[in-house]
This record gives structure tokens, sequence and C-alpha cells, in this order.
């Protein structure tokens, strides 16, 4: 396949990079700063793309059978509720205009139900530099079910997921729809090569389409 991904530099998008093109995949590699793509593979074509300019994000989508965005404007944000909305409508209009029908976001965990009716996000632990972010993609998580031209998947990761969580492609992990996926320790934790693993296996063999998913081990 050919597929977009954009963010293709970010904590989530370089090791998803790599997951696609160890697939054999061709990967338009899509970042504001392309001097961070790597160079030395055939399967890698780096294109540069400002995520607010719809015409761009289109341009540089055009052709690909999918499109995966790993879109986030960074944690240290002042403006990161505002600024991951207006990015992440551009990309899904730019998508749209493109004629891409195959779409996957990899959001946040924050709008997970924890218990009947209560979100992560709104539990008294939930960490207080991390709720602009997560509240803006809440918010667009609520958004794109009422996408009905393409076909769309959002991917809420485990709770846990950072520099150190694992470290390690395992390739294993379990699934669960609006509902973290906890381990025999009550935690909710996976990798992000892992997470990749599942992006990937999405794209090749799509199981939720028109849905939000969920991963953890």
């Amino acid at each position: 396949m050919k597929v977009a991904l954009i963010g293709a530099t970010g904590f989530v998008g370089a090791p998803l990079l790599q997951e696609f093109i160890s697939r054999g995949h061709e990967v338009v590699a899509i970042a504001r700063n392309i001097e961070k793509i790597p160079s030395d593979n055939d399967l890698i074509i780096a294109r540069q793309a400002d995520v607010l300019n719809t015409e761009e994000v289109a341009k540089a989508v055009a052709g690909v059978d999918a499109v995966v965005s790993a879109y986030n404007p960074g944690w240290t944000n002042p403006d990161i509720y505002d600024e991951y909305l207006r990015g992440a409508a551009s990309i899904q209009s730019g998508v749209k205009q493109a004629g891409v029908k195959r779409f996957l976001v990899i959001g946040g965990a924050g709008s997970l139900e924890v218990a009947p009716g209560l979100q992560l996000i709104d539990t008294p632990e939930f960490p207080e530099e991390y709720k602009a972010g997560a509240g803006a993609a809440r918010k667009y998580q609520g958004e794109i079910k009422a996408e009905s031209e393409l076909d769309w998947t959002y991917l809420s990761p485990a709770i846990e997921m950072h520099p150190g969580t694992s470290g390690k492609r395992t390739a294993a992990y379990r699934t669960s729809l609006d509902t973290p996926v906890f381990n025999e320790n009550g935690r909710s934790i996976i990798s992000v090569e892992d997470l990749s693993v599942a992006v990937v296996d999405e794209i090749e063999n799509p199981k939720h389409i028109n849905e939000r998913f969920t991963v953890a081990y």
C-alpha cells in the first residue's frame, strides 16, 4: 500500500513510520521539518506541509490508499487546545479534498470510559498538565463521529504510553472500543512500538471502520 503519515517525526509518528516500511509499505512522510525524516530508504517519500493549511494537506496526501494522522501540536504548546482542533479539522478536510477514503486518527485516551458515564479525563487523578490536549482530542473524537464521507477510525492508545513504558515491539495487544484494556495489575499500558503494530494491522485489515477502538496489553 501507499500510505500518508502526518506527524512522521513525532513520538508516535517516528516508530510508526518504521513499522510501515518494515512491512513493505510505501510511506509519504509528512512533517513541518522534513530534515528529521530518514532519507536512506526508497519506501519513504518526505513531504513538507503545514497541517493548518488544508490545501497543503490535500496536495501532500493526494494519490495514497490511506492517511494516518499522528498529529500533535506539542504538549507544552500553550495553545494546544485550539491548535489541535484547527489542525484536526484541516487534516480531515484535506483528506476529503484529496479524494482519499481511508483515514485513521491516533487520538487520546482521555475520552475512554473508566466507569459508566465517567471518562478518564474527568477523574480527579487525571494530570492537570495534560487536560487541555486531552480535552481537545476528546472534542474531536466526538466530532469525527459525524463524518460520513470517509472510512475513518479513531484509535485511543492505552492510558500509559510514554518513553520507557516498555520500549519494545512484542506485536501482542488486546483491543476494546470505548473502555480501557487493563492488565492483571489494573494498568492500561502499551509501548509506542506496539501501538504502531496495531495501527498498521488496522490499515492492512480494517476491523474498526467508523468507530473508535483502543489497545493495551
